[in-house]
Formats: structure tokens, C-alpha cells, sequence
């Protein structure tokens, strides 16, 4: 067979030779130098194979591929470290049937494989898109030559071009090997095509990435070259743009009445600013340091043009009632007019939420003739909210009272702090305690914010602070304050503010005058009494608000033109009233009693129920109860075990006997000592089986004793005692003071027992011989 042939075998390492290639090889290893050798006598033909792993150095058969090139030899020289640069030529594909030698070298029996070189449409198509492909290839290869284009071009045989093109890729040697050994000229060129379109492919994203790249460098160095024509237009101008900028500074300083250390701080920075490159992240600094400095108002006040009548009639304007408050801020403008000299007090508003506390302040700077400034404290958690950030710090700024003094641009506002009973305290810093320096008049003359490190004098601002309660204030913060506590507002104050402040503002609000809706002052009543129940007068504004928007409906869809509120069209506007009528629990029950407390809400009423069950003496206690409330519950139970005979109580009740003592709304926290004279009643009424008045409630902390102590927030209490239907009041004897500061129509409406000692309150709360509901 003429196809057979004995050849002696070149194992090439990471190439694959193509028919139709010439490459240069370099040769080192004894077998491959001995089958040259043995080539070169028989006629300069010899077989190159790839080997599958071109990391071994000393292959065997099995680490050969099948398939090889029948090559001749075309150049051979021996170098002088033994080694042998040989030039191939490849001529046709071979594949090897059996290894005849593999000691010295390999020498094998090969079968020549010959290739159809017949040409049909669809291998004519296939040449076609070939070329197309290559042409491309070379487009984004910047390797490969345009010539190379030319000598591929003229190629007729199928099976030739498709050896040609490939031996031209960078394809992986597992490829190579591939199209090697495809026989099928058609089956070839196909399986080229894909190979082609993948390498294009990946050369269209390398061009991508070159083009960033390239990109990037370029927009470098133009920025180097802008910055170094800046540099040297700037060193040639006599005066350039930082210049004017440091004169600007200079000018502004100049117009400012500064204290001597300021300007001479404020001198030491335009100093440096000069020095310092204007693209330097530190002149940034400096300037956002003299802006600061520069814009607050140093020696600026709002001239004061004190007229108590006048001032009098605005705070009558914009609030009803809060007499105290007003009484206070016309004594302060009096003062002022003696003295002008006199420093500003620090008023602190401690009220339910909804009494008008934050727009009293607005309505103080208004009557002062001042600016106003309102900062919210209300989570405020970290120390340099209030005294800024230090100026070694990236992102550095003023403290809030700086910036509100800034913001002011006058050294003498109305400054309100609100919600100051909110703030909390963490890794972070005191908040409450940064604020002591500057609600203390002895010293906020020279307060000093880290970010400023410059005295800002403080002592003629106003400064007002509102809270809910005053327990979570701490006591130094609260004693730098003067505290006026506001009360809750009664139903008649309420019906007052919603004629005269309220109900123009919703009808304003919602578009309709007078001639479009009208609230008869029983639906107002109503509207307090049963949809909201609260010490303010927000939950009110809502639900006139809510009547008005179903007015405004009905006036838009034209079924009403004018619509009368009254209390027997209210359900149609509101629904189901949310507080039912208290006056039906107002039973004579035994076990039960009913206290007054105080909540950041207001005053509130609740009923303090006793149970006692056969058992061992064990008291129990129920409805989310803070410490206090349970130690007033010992306290009281003790007491009632020192008066059992008096009470006809058995000797030893409290072994025979468990006591439960529950505070109903058990979702609601509750704590106090306020509420001890009204669990001691209720544990005696239940001890004793007599029932209690269910006409009145009542308030006071108890001793072991039984004397009865004060408590605070009495009106608040009293007010919510009123709103819930009852006439009469248990109060310590000791807060007789507080309830006569209660307005005088309340305290005609609400009967008031003062009491010493506990003695005193069973006598008249428990029933003799009157069953109750138990």
C-alpha cells in the first residue's frame, strides 16, 4: 500500500503542525535529536505530533496524539550547546497505526490521510465565509500583517485554505489538534468558522479594553498638561482668583464688629489660606472654617421695641389660656425695659403633647419682636450634635446652636429647644450634658463649639425648651431652668380654642367659609367628650378636620351647600364614638377603686381591682407595673395588716388568703407612688367585703404609718377626673396649695376632700352595710 509509510517521529511541544506551514523548531531532547538524524539519511522526511501534555519531558507512546504532519526537513543547524534548530515544512496528515522503535527514537508505521479537494456550492459558500472571517481576524489581530490577506486569497483547494487560515490562529493546542485531525474538507471548514468567530469575538473585547485604557491615559495627561499651563498663567497674572478671594475675606472681616480674639483667629486663617495651593483639600477646610465664622452674627441684635400691651394682645392672639406662661414673658419684657443690660431667662415647658408648647415660642418671638429658631432634640443620641465636630475630622461641622445662631443672623432670637426630654445617651456622648453650658447664664457667654474653638456669646438669646414630663431631664440640665408646667386644657378652654383658632384654620385649610359649615358648640362638646379624650387639642384639630373633608365632598358632589354639625348628625361625620359615656361605671363596687394618674399624655383615670382568693398569703400583681408601683402595692398591704382589727379583718388573713392585684390597660406601662392610697382602699374594700364610692377618685403616697404624703401633677389629675364625670376628689391635704392654683370654675365643678392619713380616706370611700357589685 503505497499510503503506508515508515517514518521516524518529532514529538513537538504546544504546536500543532498545519500541511502547507513551515515553522522553526528547536530540538534538545535525545530521541527527537536522534529521528532528525535518522530523517536526514533517509530522505528528510519525518512525522511531528503534538504531545497532549506539553509539560513532560520525556513522553512515551501514550502520551502522544494519534495524528500527526508528514514534514520535510528544509533547515537543520546544530548549535553549540548540543542543541538543534530545525526549519519543517508540513506536507500531509498521518496517522500512526504502530511504533516500530522507542528506544532510540521513536520510529513509526504511518498512514498517510488524503484529503478530497472537490469543490460543491456549499464548500464554495464555506471558502467564502472563511475568507470574510480571516479578513476580519486580521482587522483586530495587530500581529498579523494586511499582506497576509494576499497569499490566502489566491488559494483554490478547500482543504488548503481552511490548514492555512488555521496555522495563522491563536487557538488553543486542543483546537489545533481538532481541526488536524477533521478530515472532511466541509466538516473542517465548519468547524473553522466557529473557532474564527470565537477569536473575533474575543478580539473585538481586547480592542474595547485597549480603547478604555488608552482612553483614560489620554484624559491623564491632558488634565497634567491643563494643570501645568494653570500653574504657569497663574505665576505670570499679578493678581489672580485666590487673591480676590483672600480680599473678599478681609473686606467681610472688616464690616464684622469683632471681639479682638475672633479677628485676630479669623486674621490667622486668611493667613494661612494665602499659603496654602487653592487646590489643596486643606484650603477647602479653611474656607468652609471662615465662612462659618464669618456668617454668624457677631454684635448683630434685632432692635427691641418693648410694648407690653402690644405684646400682651399677641400672646391673647395666638393662644387661649397658658396664663402662667404669658404672666411670665410679660414680667421678662418689663424687666427688659428697666434693664436692658439683663440676661435672657431659660424657660422650660413641661406638658402633655398638644397644649400648644412649640408655637408658644413662635408666639414669644413674635410678641418680642425677634427671630425664632426651633431645633428638635427628640433622639438626639451623640454630644457633637449640639457642640459640633471638631475641625481635625473630615466632614467636620458647627454644633446645632451654632448653626441656629447662624441661621438667626441675630445674637438675641427666641431659640427653642424642643422635645429636651428626648434625648438619650451612648458611646457617643452625653447630649443633655453639652447642653449644660449652654442653658447656664453664668457661662454661655463664652460658649465655645469644637468646630468654632472661639467664645460665642450667648447671654441674650431667649432660649425656651419644651418636654413631656421632666423625669428624664437630668437634674443639673432641669436646674439651670425655670419650669412652667402646662396643664391639660378643660372642655370649656377646648370649645374655646376650637372657636376661636381651630375651626378657622380647618375651614382655611379645606377651602369653605361660613356660609359652607357649622359646628353648634354642643357638637364641639360632644367631639371632646366622646372622640377624644386627651389633655391637648390635637386629636380635636384631626377630627374637624375629618368632619370637614366629608363636608367638602358633599359639597363637590352636590348633595350640601351648607352643613349644620350638631349632636345628632355627629355619627354621620365621625361613626361610633370611640370613649362610651363614664358615668355608667360610676357603680358602688367592692374591690375596686379608682385612682388619678399622670402620663406624658396628661391626667388619665383608672381602676385598681383586688381580688382575694383562698391560698397562702402570696400577692400577686398585674398590668405591666413599674418598681415603684409594686413596692407602693407592698406598702399599702402592709398598712392594711396593721389596721385588720379595726377593719374586722381575721388576724391571720394574710396566711389564709392570696391577694391578686391587677391595674386593667395591662399593655399600658404604669409606675408612681401616687397611686398607694388607692390600692390600700381597694385591698381593704375587698379584705372586707364593703364596697367602695364609685363617685369618686383619688390620689397620694402613703407611709408604713398611714400618713397620707403629696403628689404632683394635681391639676392635670383633677382636669382628668372632671372629663370622666366625677364630682369629688381624695387629694393629700399637703396639695391644697396646688389645687387652689386650679382655675376657679373647676374647682366649683369638682368637690376636693383633703386628707391626712389613710384613716381618713377609708372613712370616706368605704360603705357600710350597701352591697356592691362584686
Amino acid at each position: 500500500m503505497d499510503n503506508i509509510i515508515e517514518l521516524p517521529l518529532l514529538a513537538s511541544r504546544g504546536v500543532v503542525i498545519f500541511p502547507y506551514m513551515v515553522l522553526p523548531l528547536l530540538v534538545g531532547r535525545d530521541r527527537s535529536i536522534g529521528a532528525l538524524e535518522q530523517a536526514m539519511e533517509e530522505g528528510k522526511q519525518i512525522l511531528v505530533t503534538a504531545q497532549k501534555d506539553e509539560t513532560i519531558e520525556d513522553p512515551e507512546k501514550e502520551d502522544l496524539y494519534d495524528v500527526g504532519t508528514i514534514s520535510e526537513i528544509k533547515q537543520l543547524v546544530k548549535l553549540p550547546n548540543g542543541m538543534i534548530k530545525v526549519v519543517v515544512a508540513g506536507i500531509a496528515r498521518a496517522k500512526i497505526l504502530e511504533f516500530i522503535q522507542e528506544e532510540e527514537y521513536f520510529l513509526v508505521k504511518a498512514e498517510r490521510l488524503e484529503t478530497d479537494e472537490e469543490k460543491d456550492i456549499q464548500v464554495e459558500a464555506l471558502m467564502r465565509s472563511a475568507l470574510d472571517g480571516f479578513q476580519e481576524y486580521i482587522k483586530y489581530n495587530r500581529h498579523l500583517p494586511a499582506e497576509t490577506m494576499l497569499t490566502v486569497n489566491n488559494i483554490e483547494e478547500p482543504g488548503r485554505l481552511a490548514d492555512v487560515i488555521a496555522s495563522h490562529l491563536e487557538l488553543k493546542l486542543k483546537d489545533e489538534q481538532q481541526l488536524l485531525e477533521t478530515i472532511d474538507v466541509k466538516e473542517r471548514l465548519e468547524t473553522l468558522l466557529a473557532f474564527l468567530s470565537n477569536e473575533i469575538e474575543i478580539l473585538k473585547v481586547e480592542e474595547q479594553i485597549h480603547k478604555k485604557v488608552r482612553k483614560q491615559v489620554e484624559k491623564t495627561q491632558k488634565e497634567y498638561y491643563l494643570r501645568e499651563q494653570l500653574k504657569a498663567i497663574k505665576e505670570e497674572l499679578e493678581t489672580d482668583s485666590d487673591d480676590l478671594e483672600i480680599q473678599e475675606y478681609e473686606e467681610k472681616a472688616a464690616r464684622l464688629d469683632l471681639p479682638e480674639k475672633v479677628a485676630e483667629r479669623i486674621q490667622e486663617e486668611i493667613s494661612r489660606l494665602s499659603r496654602t495651593p487653592s487646590m489643596s483639600p486643606e484650603a477647602t477646610v479653611i474656607r468652609n472654617y471662615l465662612d462659618c465664622v464669618l456668617d454668624l452674627p457677631w454684635g448683630i441684635y434685632d432692635e427691641e421695641e418693648i410694648d407690653l400691651e402690644e405684646a400682651e394682645k399677641i400672646l391673647n392672639e395666638d393662644h387661649y389660656g397658658l396664663e402662667d406662661v404669658k404672666l411670665r414673658i410679660l414680667e421678662y419684657l418689663a424687666v427688659r425695659k428697666l434693664a436692658p443690660e439683663q440676661k435672657g431667662p431659660i424657660l422650660c415647658l413641661i406638658g402633655p403633647p398638644g397644649v400648644g408648647k412649640t408655637s408658644l415660642g413662635r408666639s414669644i418671638a413674635r410678641a418680642l419682636k425677634r427671630k425664632f429658631v426651633r431645633i428638635s432634640l427628640g433622639g438626639v443620641r451623640d454630644e457633637a450634635e449640639i457642640r459640633g465636630h471638631r475641625r481635625t475630622y473630615i466632614g467636620s461641622r458647627p454644633g446645632r446652636i451654632i448653626n441656629g445662631m447662624r441661621e438667626a443672623g441675630s445674637s438675641n432670637p427666641v431659640f427653642l429647644l424642643d422635645e429636651v426630654d428626648k434625648m438619650t445617651a451612648d458611646f457617643r456622648g452625653d447630649p443633655a450634658a453639652a447642653l449644660l453650658e449652654v442653658l447656664d447664664p453664668a457661662q454661655n457667654t463664652d460658649y465655645t463649639d469644637h468646630y468654632l474653638e472661639l467664645p460665642f456669646d450667648l447671654s441674650q438669646v431667649l432660649f425656651v425648651t419644651t418636654a413631656n414630663v421632666s423625669y428624664p431631664i437630668p437634674p443639673p440640665l432641669l436646674d439651670r431652668m425655670e419650669v412652667i408646667e402646662i396643664s391639660g386644657y378643660t372642655d370649656e378652654e377646648k370649645v374655646e380654642i376650637a372657636n376661636r383658632h381651630l375651626i378657622p384654620r380647618v375651614k382655611e385649610e379645606h377651602g369653605l367659609d361660613d356660609e359652607n359649615i357649622y359646628f353648634s358648640r354642643n357638637a364641639i362638646y360632644r367631639i371632646i367628650r366622646e372622640y377624644t379624650r386627651e389633655a391637648g387639642v390635637r386629636n380635636l384639630e384631626r377630627k374637624l378636620a375629618t368632619v370637614a373633608r366629608k363636608v367638602s365632598k358633599e359639597i363637590v358632589e352636590g348633595r350640601e351647600r351648607q352643613a349644620r354639625i350638631t349632636t345628632q348628625n355627629l355619627e354621620k361625620y365621625l361613626g361610633v364614638p370611640i370613649f362610651k359615656d363614664e358615668k355608667a361605671e360610676k357603680k358602688n363596687r367592692v374591690g375596686v377603686a379608682t385612682g388619678m394618674a399622670y402620663t406624658q399624655a396628661g391626667g388619665d383615670i383608672l381602676d385598681i381591682e383586688v381580688a382575694v382568693v383562698p391560698g397562702k398569703g402570696k400577692l400577686m400583681l398585674t398590668g405591666s407595673l413599674g418598681d415603684v408601683m409594686k413596692e407602693s402595692a407592698q406598702a399599702a398591704l402592709s398598712y392594711i395588716r396593721s389596721k385588720s382589727q379595726l377593719l374586722g379583718l381575721e388576724e391571720d388573713f394574710h396566711e389564709k388568703y392570696d391577694i391578686h392585684i391587677h391595674v386593667p390597660q395591662g399593655a399600658v406601662p404604669k409606675d408612681g407612688p401616687s397611686a398607694e392610697i388607692t390600692i390600700a382602699s381597694a385591698i381593704a374594700s375587698a379584705l372586707s367585703n364593703r364596697p367602695l364610692r364609685g363617685d369618686l377618685a383619688m390620689t397620694g403616697e402613703i407611709s408604713l404609718r398611714g400618713r397620707v404624703l403629696p403628689v404632683g401633677g394635681i391639676k392635670t389629675k383633677v382636669l382628668a377626673a372632671r372629663r370622666s364625670g366625677l364630682k369629688m376628689v381624695i387629694l393629700p391635704l399637703e396639695n391644697q396649695k396646688d389645687f387652689q392654683e386650679i382655675d376657679e370654675k373647676i374647682r366649683r365643678s369638682v368637690k376636693a376632700e383633703f386628707v391626712e392619713h389613710m384613716d381618713e380616706v377609708l372613712e370616706l370611700v368605704l360603705l357600710d352595710g350597701e352591697q356592691g357589685e362584686i
